[in-house]
């Protein structure tokens, strides 16, 4: 590398990545971009990063590594297992077009491992076996990063406030168009419906369908081997 080269840093790269699909979504990421954004020529960033996939998994990592992992506590399980999920969430919420990168990759990078010995261990202490504490451990994490990706309005959150604020009046309009008598209930949760009003409460909601859930099932019969 020549002294006029730039020094490239992987971890900027990942970093400028991450704001690009905050703000336009994960097909705007491209190795071209990301060269002429750091003053690079595109070759470059393939010394550090094999393709865009390679800098998915980047990017996967990124936010397993910011999640930071309540201690182990004497609490009861289900406790622990809802500040686990709430660490997750946590880093998540600011990152949806991100978070769904998550799952798939979660077994790819050391932070993502411990996250998921620490669940393991947790339904464990719960009475799942290892089969079905990993699905439940599995169906949790999703529906963390559906919760990220559906949150009601959040479409609309990085559109200029007018052009926002025209988009929610016009969904609210259509609802409220319905015919009261056969969606009287729709009607009623127009506003709800087409905006979240209280975002904190809409995660901590989802939290506690999950820990419920948990709670809800019946462990396996576990097999002796």
């Amino acid at each position: 590398m020549s002294k006029d080269t730039p020094r490239l840093d992987p971890a900027a790269i990942v970093t400028s990545a991450m704001r690009i699909a905050d703000a336009e979504g994960l097909t705007a990421i491209t190795i071209r971009r990301l060269a002429q954004e750091h003053g690079v020529t595109p070759m470059a960033l393939y010394r550090h990063f094999r393709d865009k996939d390679d800098l998915l998994d980047a990017l996967a990592a990124r936010l397993l590594a910011d999640i930071r992992l309540p201690a182990p506590t004497t609490a009861p399980w289900d406790e622990q297992i809802r500040a686990v999920l709430a660490a997750c969430l946590a880093v998540l919420r600011p990152h949806p077009a991100v978070a769904g990168l998550v799952p798939a990759r979660i077994l790819l990078s050391e932070p993502g491992l411990t996250l998921v010995e620490r669940t393991l261990a947790l339904l464990d202490e719960a009475g799942f076996a290892p089969d079905q504490a990993t699905e439940i451990g599995s169906q949790a994490l999703c529906s963390l990063v559906t919760l990220v990706a559906t949150e009601p309005g959040a479409a609309t959150e990085n559109t200029d406030p007018d052009t926002r604020d025209d988009v929610i009046r016009a969904k609210r309009a259509a609802l409220r168009a319905l015919a009261p008598q056969r969606y009287p209930h729709i009607l009623a949760a127009a506003d709800a419906l087409t905006l979240c009003a209280d975002r904190d409460n809409y995660y901590d909601l989802g939290i506690e369908f999950a820990v419920a859930g948990i709670r809800g099932i019946r462990p396996a019969t576990r097999t002796s081997g």
